[in-house]
């Protein structure tokens, strides 16, 4: 059980707790090799057969072993929470977590695996090698571009699902979110302009769901300013971005230039990249999604003081918490109890949809149901189909 010490610094509990555990995960058996009986089911002789049915029709692997609910979650550590590259040693930590909130959430039994190799091809290569032990793909902290690519091709050549869920479980919580904003400010979000700040992988991620949903207008914002189509050595993903805007070519827009008169900002950078003086420049009733963890863009006090209808961060102190656990547990418990192949931008207007859905009655603060909601992974489960 975890006793909460309110006058010690949620940090040093985490340490302590941490320590505590030596981890948070472990394997418990459906049944027990406890008689000569059972281990002759369980194991020799008796599995031999199981195997043999196996190797004649591949396909029975998920009828006979854990496949069926099994998902590893891997990492090489190179963009990790707000940490950046920190290698996957320190990445272990935040695939348990990831493990432990499948588990909790959509009782699905999930493997923390952390890979010491960072270009593609080597990611690729090391997760096409063992995914035949899982029914399941997520990917964890892996920055971009290389994230990217190798989502792609995994998606491609492997015949179980695969999500980045950096990516994709950001993406339908913000379209989620979005969709019963509108409904607060009494505004369609395929007329909203929005200002996207951050071009990663969660930022390119948001901005072609988006667009595949409402095709809104959308400018973004990296650290250089306003991703413009002249701007020369775009990546492919930039060049995507550069193209949702109607700004007018030859000037290089600052994100103060793009904010004004703007009705959304979706903030997936670092903190305090957007100021009052900002907020007020923005169009009546705007919405702000300042994400970055754990101190976002701007604070929602400050915020609303400046004239912001509706503010959310990803933080569960505030209200309207932009959680990916509200998405990938259902998507997963969908993709393994229905023998899903690959998870598709249909299935992901879908989950976001089923989210929304659950917020009856949207108010500034409540367009998000509580990751804790036990409604949450069912709805969205099926979906995926």
């Amino acid at each position: 059980m975890l006793y909460i010490i309110k006058s010690m610094d949620i940090y040093q509990q985490a340490l302590n707790e941490h320590a505590r555990l030596r981890g948070k995960l472990n394997i418990s058996l459906k049944a027990a090799p406890d008689t000569k009986e059972a281990l002759s089911i369980y194991y020799t002789p008796g599995v031999g057969e199981v195997s043999r049915v196996i190797a004649e029709d591949h396909s029975q692997l998920r009828d006979y072993t854990w496949t069926n609910n099994l998902v590893a979650v891997i990492s090489d550590g190179s963009s990790v929470l707000g940490l950046g590259n920190i290698g996957p040693e320190g990445a272990m930590p935040v695939m348990e977590g990831k493990a432990m909130l499948f588990k909790q959430f959509a009782g699905i039994d999930a493997v923390p695996i952390i890979l010491d190799v960072h270009s593609a091809d080597e990611i690729v290569s090391a997760i096409k090698a063992i995914h035949k032990s899982f029914g399941g793909i997520n990917l964890e902290d892996i920055g971009a571009p290389t994230c990217f690519e190798v989502e792609d091709r995994l998606k491609n050549e492997l015949s179980i699902p695969v999500m980045h869920d950096d990516q994709h479980g950001t993406a339908v919580v913000v379209l989620a979110g979005l969709i019963n904003a509108m409904k607060v400010v009494n505004k369609t979000l395929q007329a909203c302009r929005i200002v996207l700040i951050g071009a990663g992988a969660a930022g390119t991620a948001i901005a072609k769901l988006l667009t595949l949903f409402a095709h809104p207008e959308i400018i973004a914002v990296d650290s250089k300013g306003v991703i413009m189509p002249d701007r020369p050595d775009l990546t492919e993903e930039k060049k995507f971005l550069s193209s949702l805007h109607m700004l007018a070519p030859g000037y290089q827009y600052t994100l103060k230039d793009a904010l004004m008169g703007a009705d959304v900002v979706i903030g997936v950078s670092r903190a305090g990249m957007i100021t009052a003086d900002d907020v007020r420049t923005m169009s009546d009733k705007a919405v702000i999604f300042a994400l970055a963890n754990p101190e976002p863009e701007i604070l929602p006090d400050e915020a609303k003081a400046a004239g912001a209808a509706v503010i959310a961060t990803g933080r569960s102190d505030f209200p309207n918490q932009v959680n990916n656990v509200l998405a990938f547990p259902g998507i997963f418990r969908g993709a393994l109890d229905n023998n899903v192949k690959q998870i598709t931008d249909d299935h992901k207007i879908g989950a976001a949809m089923a989210i929304a859905t659950l917020v009856e009655n949207p108010s500034a603060d409540m367009i998000i149901p509580s990751p804790l909601d036990p409604r949450v992974c069912e709805a969205v489960s099926k979906v995926i189909k």
